[in-house]
């Protein structure tokens, strides 16, 4: 894979944060995406939260596991730690990784593909163990990068690129990641920065596992049969001495619209997405009840956008397991290897 790194040349009066730093310390390199994926416009909130928060990027580890989602990881903090897993395994790295060190911060990034369908078993555990993470997945419904086949999470009766209904039932991570009993729980639309970013500065403070269900639409793949600016629609049109793939860009799609109201919203293909984003005086401390907003509203076809669920006291996989307050990865041969006495005492602790 291919790497363009940014100038380190910048303007020398651009803001800068409590730290002293400005966004260009949390970039990463040049995105490699479709000019107008949604997916860059989640970077640039991560980017844009992490800077407001002043957060140290050598703090951070990012861990992302395969498909467009997880390539995102490049494009932000690229002073920080990460890794880039298989396809599906990015909870059980990070777990391990959060066992290990409990003093960074640890954003999961993964998308429908990625922990919808192989990695829908490690997107379980980790949330039900309670992982002190930040999970967003950035949800497009498609399989982006083996060109646009239905996801798990794409909507029953949408239909595909050409022009084929999907016949199975999606899988909810919102609804799922509430029964799993992750403490920190939201959706929201990635043309929704405003919205996006608060909900990913207050994941980031939030103690337990946090889970972001963020809507990103594909610009290359949902160019369905009818649309002009498909591709066999170009293609069907143009008189060319050679046959040319390629990808037209296209502007970012934005929304801002007021609490506990309803935006349609159009996709680049013609398509709308109907958002409803939660009222100021929504109850997110209630898991049934949220729970049951999301089902009816579900049914009326409205994607549910906001601070879904937060427990009201929220523990991590630290506090289950009762770690030490050390890092795990900073303790020496005496901490880890007492003496025979305190084996004896441990053994004898479970007589």
């Amino acid at each position: 894979m291919t790497y363009l790194a940014k100038p380190k040349f910048h303007h020398p009066e651009l803001p800068k944060n409590t730290l002293g730093y400005t966004h260009r310390d949390y970039e990463g390199s040049v995105t490699t995406l479709c000019a107008g994926c949604g997916h860059d416009s989640i970077t640039a909130a991560i980017i844009e939260a992490c800077f407001e928060l002043s957060i140290q990027p050598h703090r951070v580890a990012k861990i992302s596991g395969i498909g467009c989602s997880s390539k995102t990881p490049t494009y932000f903090l690229g002073n920080s730690h990460g890794f880039n897993t298989v396809h599906g395994r990015m909870p059980s790295i990070l777990t391990g990784a959060s066992l290990a060190n409990r003093d960074l911060i640890y954003l999961g990034v993964s998308g429908d593909g990625d922990s919808a369908s192989i990695g829908l078993g490690q997107f379980a555990h980790a949330l039900r163990r309670g992982v002190n993470m930040v999970y967003i997945v950035e949800n497009n419904g498609v399989y982006g990068l083996t060109k646009g086949q239905f996801s798990a999470t794409a909507d029953h009766g949408s239909k595909s690129k050409r022009g084929v209904a999907n016949t199975d039932n999606a899988i909810d991570l919102v609804g799922m990641a509430l029964q799993l009993g992750a403490s920190f729980v939201a959706r929201s639309f990635s043309g929704d920065k405003a919205q996006l970013v608060s909900l990913i500065k207050a994941a980031i403070e939030h103690e337990g596992a946090a889970v972001i269900d963020v809507i990103s639409p594909c610009i290359a793949f949902n160019n369905h049969p009818g649309s002009t600016k498909s591709f066999d629609h170009v293609r069907e049109h143009n008189i060319a001495v050679n046959r040319l793939d390629f990808i037209t860009g296209r502007t970012p799609i934005t929304v801002d619209y007021e609490p506990g109201t309803v935006e349609l919203v159009q996709q680049h293909d013609g398509t709308w997405l109907k958002l409803r984003k939660l009222a100021g005086d929504y109850d997110a401390h209630d898991r049934r009840l949220a729970m049951d907003f999301l089902l009816k509203h579900q049914d009326k076809a409205e994607i549910v956008t906001g601070l879904v669920y937060l427990a009201p006291k929220a523990e991590d996989l630290h506090d289950h397991l009762n770690t030490v307050d050390a890092p795990l990865n900073s303790l020496g041969e005496k901490e880890l290897c007492p003496g025979k006495a305190s084996l004896k005492e441990i053994n004898a602790s479970f007589r």
